[in-house]
């Protein structure tokens, strides 16, 4: 009887046993509690965007799981709300709590975020994909260019036009084609011409006269000598040579033709002489441009014509000469505008000894300006963000960490403007990359963030 009890309890005993170890193994293997389950998953870089369903972020990483297990993120403990923003980070505010289009609540912003309102988290992987660069704010010196484009023209004041004053016939023509060059007294033509001989004959009458009467009274030698001098005159009016004269004195007999020569050193641009033609006292037969300096004519804006005066030295690059630099001067601003074009007519003169600048070529023109700013606080062109109602710079605050100014710009020159407001001196500015930054991590909504920060405060102040 006594060895069935014993064996009964020793029975009882090692199921316990079992029961109890079986227990034990079950609590020390997950499996057999069974998989949790996440109550949402959070963004791997915002805690605050969540999602009830797996996904990823803009960069491809998961989002993380949250268990029941694990402490959820907690609000600010104090402070009060100011405004509900998009979880997504769009541009969109709203006063009171709402869902956006994907039924995700608002999120709040609390008066101790007033700090971070308007900055933007960026992660260094990012930074560096995006390729950003920063540039510390400075003081430099501005010097405005102003550049123009125009043409290379005859200098109007160096044309000439050979005409005679009397009636005649061209017998021979010596430069004979437009474009050939000519030297101040060359023989252009030989003219023959009626009213030539009869002023000639006329004079050598008065000569011998005047000759004649050397025993006579002094009344009759000075009438002799007054219609010589008159004769010669006569001569010299009608743009006889010195030389030809001098011959006529010398012969004593009128010369049959005479030359006419070329008053300047220039160039042909016209001809309408021809060999046997008549003419007539002012008929046109060359047109003689001395080329030894030109006109540039160029085309200024309006905004920049205030910046250019008379005598200011300008910098000319003429395309037919790339690898040259010519320097000329302002010699004439024209008195008008064309509205067209909303530009003014500014006219360089151009040294011209090697020929170089013929008449048509294009060019342009670099002018300093005399208001130059030394000493300003300046920022790159690339590091401004106009948006056409305000222009606005990424300020970097920390790594990774930026923040968007509204700024007052003032001249524009060598590649940067120069800051009358919203930045100071040490600022790390971006000047690379910054319209990226605004795509990726949406810049509107942080303005945004800033206008109502500030509207908060203007109506805090109110109250």
């Amino acid at each position: 009887m006594i060895k069935y009890l014993l064996a009964g309890l020793m029975l009882i005993l090692g199921l316990s046993l079992g029961f109890w170890a079986g227990r034990l193994n079950d609590s020390q293997n997950p499996a057999a509690i069974g998989e949790k389950k996440p109550l949402y998953y959070r963004h791997p870089m915002n805690p605050k965007v969540t999602s009830m369903t797996p996904a990823k972020d803009e960069m491809g990483m998961d989002y993380v799981p949250v268990y029941a297990e694990q402490p959820s993120i907690a609000a600010p403990e104090s402070g009060k709300i100011l405004y509900y923003r998009h979880p997504m980070g769009a541009a969109d505010t709203s006063a009171l709590p709402k869902k956006d289009e994907m039924g995700m609540d608002y999120l709040p912003v609390y008066e101790k975020e007033l700090v971070n309102a308007g900055q933007i988290q960026i992660s260094p992987e990012k930074i560096q994909k995006l390729g950003v660069k920063t540039e510390t704010l400075a003081k430099r010196t501005l010097t405005r260019s102003i550049r123009a484009l125009g043409g290379i023209q005859v200098d109007e004041r160096r044309v000439h036009a050979v005409t005679t004053k009397f009636e005649g016939w061209i017998s021979r023509l010596y430069v004979n084609s437009t474009g050939q060059a000519v030297k101040r007294g060359q023989p252009l033509l030989e003219v023959y011409s009626p009213e030539l001989i009869t002023a000639q004959q006329e004079y050598l009458i008065a000569r011998q006269a005047q000759q004649a009467l050397q025993q006579s009274s002094d009344q009759a030698r000075g009438t002799a000598e007054n219609l010589a001098d008159n004769a010669l005159q006569r001569l010299h009016y009608w743009d006889i040579a010195p030389a030809q004269l001098q011959r006529l004195q010398t012969r004593q007999q009128p010369l049959d033709t005479l030359p006419l020569q070329s008053p300047v050193n220039g160039v042909v641009l016209e001809k309408p002489a021809q060999e046997g033609m008549r003419f007539m006292p002012g008929e046109l037969l060359f047109r003689i441009a001395d080329l030894s300096s030109v006109w540039l004519v160029i085309e200024v804006f309006e905004q920049d014509i205030g910046e250019v005066r008379l005598g200011q030295v300008a910098q000319v690059h003429i395309n037919a000469y790339p690898d040259r630099l010519f320097s000329g001067k302002v010699e004439f601003i024209y008195p008008t505008l064309t509205a067209e074009t909303r530009t003014v007519k500014v006219r360089v003169e151009l040294p011209n000894i090697e020929g170089l600048l013929k008449p048509g070529l294009y060019g342009s023109v670099t002018l300093a300006a005399l208001t130059d700013k030394s000493a300003c606080l300046a920022v790159p062109d690339s590091a401004v963000i106009d948006s056409g109602a305000r222009q606005v710079v990424l300020i970097q605050k920390a790594e990774g960490r930026f923040e968007p100014r509204v700024v007052k710009l003032g001249l524009q020159a060598d590649g940067y403007w120069e800051v009358l407001a919203g930045l100071d001196e040490g600022d790390e500015v971006v000047s690379r990359a910054n319209f990226l930054i605004d795509a990726e991590s949406n810049l509107k909504s942080a303005l945004n963030g800033l206008d109502n920060v500030d509207s908060h405060e203007t109506q805090h102040g109110d109250h």
